[in-house]
């Protein structure tokens, strides 16, 4: 069933294709209309700025086309009152029992209240870590293995096919000198200069002796190569484990060797050379990226025949379409941003559109703060703070919504501190609360017998300000979640919960909820209490698509 909003939406646009038909309109009926909810609730439940956007169009003043979008939907019997405004704006008031059929709406819907068919069709390969398998996830990670999850998340809701994926860079100097770290710490011998360090590595090394202890005993080359083998497995494994415990699952995780293993670096650079953008110079292979805006061209296969890493991004590219992903979004860290220039033109460079099959977005730095004091520290990894450890200190429900509630293009700050604390100014526990207070207010209205049961629901009890205010907050969560798809960003969701756990508590100080004393349930009660229900679900979908759960007790 479609939302109020929705339905609003439609009205309006079947009105202005009216006014369009019998000549009082110019122009065409645009394609979305913009619904918001007015400031000073005595100027309406809903406002649209739609006349001023046809007035040119129109050939007349705002105010006058917005007389006649009026006067064409004057007759639509969910509407009680309508008015022109300011320069004209159109001020809509619905009649309370029709804007409380959201209620029905949404507990017939359940969790797919919000769902959309806005990206339906599209596959989507959404790429939100690429790590070397040398280490522990670090901070930088947690910021996307919350976000990306989050997003995926989204998407699916509009209707995408989203596949997650995760990039394991398994190649190369760093993978050497990871295996040389591992096998030094195993044999007690000093590590290499620029190898790695910390606690994590005397682990690694003891687990691959007690699984192979023969391996100390192999000769030197082959030695070098199992003890980086081994490690690469239990390390991969382990960030596996630590990325299925914070709640994010990837359904490819993608190794950057297959793609050199299974031909597909010469095979994309073939494929570019095909579409006239690659070219030889000096010995070595060039892809002329320049031709689609990149600062300079970009390097494929060096004089001596060997490929850069720059060819394995563009494999990987051509990988990703020929799977048949119709974007390809990569989130990528802060100091990526060069990346955006030549992945786009990459995309181009192999005949796509770059505005549309590849976006990129750059995530910014996060910052840690406890006791008043920046963590920067491992006491695993010797380094950056882990993902693990910040799990340890917060919970997963907290770093997940803390790293979500904000922008991914602008730094941020976790107060480990407040994040501890059963609190208002606590943004995760304030949201949370909300769902396990209606949770209990559910539990005793079952307990005093009263009707939850949607057919004994009465719309037209629904009539105080604060039922209004909560139906329209209810009421925006679809598009919340369309604006969160559509723009990437899943912080919207975090947002609006936070909006519309405060509006809850608002209703609930000013509404009656349950019976008091001897009193007997009344359909008022009824009608409130399935108000309290629809709410809840909406808070639980929400906390969903962020991969925070919804307590049920606090």
């Amino acid at each position: 069933m479609p939302s109020q909003i929705e339905l609003l939406e439609a009205a309006l646009k079947a009105a202005i294709g009216r006014a369009i038909a019998n000549g009082q309109l110019a122009g065409s009926t645009p394609e979305s209309i913009t619904l918001s909810r007015p400031k000073n609730r005595e100027h309406g439940d809903y406002a649209t700025s739609v006349a001023l956007q046809l007035a040119k169009a129109a050939g007349k003043e705002p105010r006058e086309v917005a007389a006649i979008i009026v006067d064409q939907l004057k007759d639509i019997d969910s509407i009680m009152g309508l008015d022109v405004a300011g320069p004209g704006f159109i001020n809509i008031t619905l009649k309370r029992s029709s804007q409380a059929e959201l209620v029905s709406t949404i507990i017939n819907a359940g969790a797919k209240f919000a769902d959309t068919n806005t990206l339906a069709g599209v596959r989507i390969n959404l790429e939100f870590i690429s790590a070397n398998p040398t280490g522990p996830l670090h901070l930088g990670h947690t910021r996307w293995a919350a976000v990306g999850d989050s997003l995926g998340r989204v998407l699916t809701a509009a209707g995408a096919d989203v596949t997650r994926e995760f990039y394991i860079n398994d190649r190369g100097n760093q993978m050497d000198l990871f295996g040389a770290s591992v096998e030094a710490g195993a044999l007690g011998t000093a590590v290499p200069e620029d190898g790695y360090k910390g606690e994590y590595i005397i682990d690694l090394a003891k687990e691959v002796v007690e699984n192979n202890p023969a391996i100390t005993s192999l000769p030197e080359q082959d030695r070098q190569i199992a003890f980086r083998e081994a490690a690469y497995t239990l390390q991969l494994a382990d960030q596996q484990r630590v990325l299925e415990d914070f709640g994010t699952h990837f359904d490819i995780w993608f190794s950057e060797r297959s793609l050199h293993d299974q031909g597909a670096v010469e095979h994309g650079v073939e494929k570019l050379r095909t579409q006239g953008h690659v070219f030889e110079d000096k010995g070595a292979t060039w892809l002329r990226t320049t031709d689609f805006g990149d600062d300079k061209d970009r390097v494929l296969a060096k004089s001596d025949g060997s490929f850069t890493y720059f060819s394995s991004d563009t494999a990987y590219y051509i990988n990703k379409r020929e799977r048949g992903f119709d974007i390809c979004i990569y989130m990528l860290g802060a100091d990526h941003h060069g990346y955006v220039g030549r992945l786009k033109a990459t995309a181009a460079c192999a005949g796509d559109d770059p505005n549309f099959n590849v976006e990129i977005l750059i995530g910014q730095l996060v910052k840690i703060m406890e006791g008043g004091q920046e963590v920067k520290l491992s006491k695993r990894a010797g380094t950056i703070i882990t993902l693990e450890e910040l799990v340890e200190k917060t919970g997963v429900d907290a770093a997940r919504y803390t790293l979500i509630r904000y922008p991914v293009d602008t730094p941020m700050v976790m107060d480990i501190d407040l994040l501890k604390r059963s609190t208002n100014e606590n943004p995760v526990y304030y949201v949370q609360y909300a769902h396990a207070r209606i949770a209990a207010v559910l539990r005793n209205a079952t307990e005093l017998k009263i009707s939850l049961e949607i057919q004994d629901f009465d719309p037209s009890q629904l009539i105080h300000d604060r039922e209004n205010e909560l139906l329209g907050k209810l009421a925006q969560f679809p598009r919340v979640v369309e604006s969160a798809a559509q723009m990437r960003q899943p912080h919207r969701i975090a947002r609006y919960l936070e909006e519309l756990a405060g509006t809850y508590h608002g209703f609930y100080a000013d509404c009656r909820v349950l019976p008091m004393g001897d009193e007997n349930p009344t359909s008022l009660h009824t009608a409130r209490l399935l108000l309290c229900s629809s709410t809840k679900i909406v808070i639980a979908r929400a906390l969903d698509l962020l991969g925070v759960s919804a307590p049920e007790r606090m």
